[in-house]
């Protein structure tokens, strides 16, 4: 699954002992710079320093880079053909503009979509989140994002045991056979993590957990050369597309 593949990249990527607040400075420098630089040519080179840095220094496997960024890519392509149609008293038309409408919503999502997933595949969660509650983010938004990625391998597992039952059962022989099974597998799955939130909260609430989940997170010293470095080259991309424009 690409969700597991993203965070095994993240574990193993060479930018995995970096601090993840110096991470976190590069992608959000780099998704402000694709959200406010014009697509040509600031979105263009923002998508591609994120694909360098992810496949050069950080050591990210391009399989899986390429894997993560096809689903999003369906999403911006869905967008992108909503935004190019008009509808009007004479039905479905073209919207004024559609080329450069479009081509700038595709821009901006793909440059992006590349800084987010530059942080993804280099940044596990269990480093991200002490981050964010360094960084002062509410801590209940911090602990449902926790309690929700222990949870998931969990779910996961769940669905690949219940899959494997029903593929040995034949239960997806036929294309009919396969909807039915796809709906139960899915009511069974949401079934079984409504009740494991449920025993989660009973047996927190029975130790008198009133505060969050503590941790002893792992330390990664911030580098004053690396953040010296992301600020130059954000520098150089916001020059290079405000004077390239």
């Amino acid at each position: 699954m690409t969700g597991l593949a993203v965070d095994d990249a993240a574990w193993a990527s060479a930018w995995r002992t970096r601090a993840p607040v110096d991470k976190l400075v590069l992608c959000g420098g780099l998704v402000v710079c694709a959200l406010v630089l014009p697509v040509w040519p600031g979105g263009v080179l923002v998508a591609l320093t994120a694909v360098v840095l992810a496949l050069g220094p950080a050591r990210v496997p391009a399989r899986t880079f390429g894997r993560a960024v096809r689903l999003p890519l369906a999403f911006v392509a869905v967008g992108a053909a909503t935004a190019v149609v008009s509808v009007d008293g004479g039905g479905l038309g073209w919207a004024p503009d559609a080329g450069v409408r479009a081509g700038e919503l595709v821009g901006h999502s793909v440059a992006g979509g590349a800084a987010v997933l530059l942080l993804a595949t280099t940044t596990p969660i269990s480093d991200l989140l002490p981050a964010l509650r360094r960084l002062r983010v509410p801590a209940a938004v911090v602990e449902v994002a926790s309690v929700t990625y222990r949870m998931l391998f969990v779910l996961l597992e769940s669905l690949r045991t219940i899959r494997e039952a029903q593929t040995a059962r034949m239960g997806h022989s036929t294309w009919r056979r396969s909807l039915s099974s796809s709906g139960v597998l899915a009511a069974a799955v949401l079934t079984r993590s409504w009740d494991r939130a449920r025993r989660m909260q009973e047996g927190l609430a029975g130790r008198g957990m009133e505060t969050g989940l503590r941790v002893l997170p792992e330390a990664h010293p911030s580098s004053p050369a690396f953040l010296a470095s992301t600020a130059a080259g954000l520098a150089v991309l916001v020059a290079a597309g405000v004077l390239g424009a």
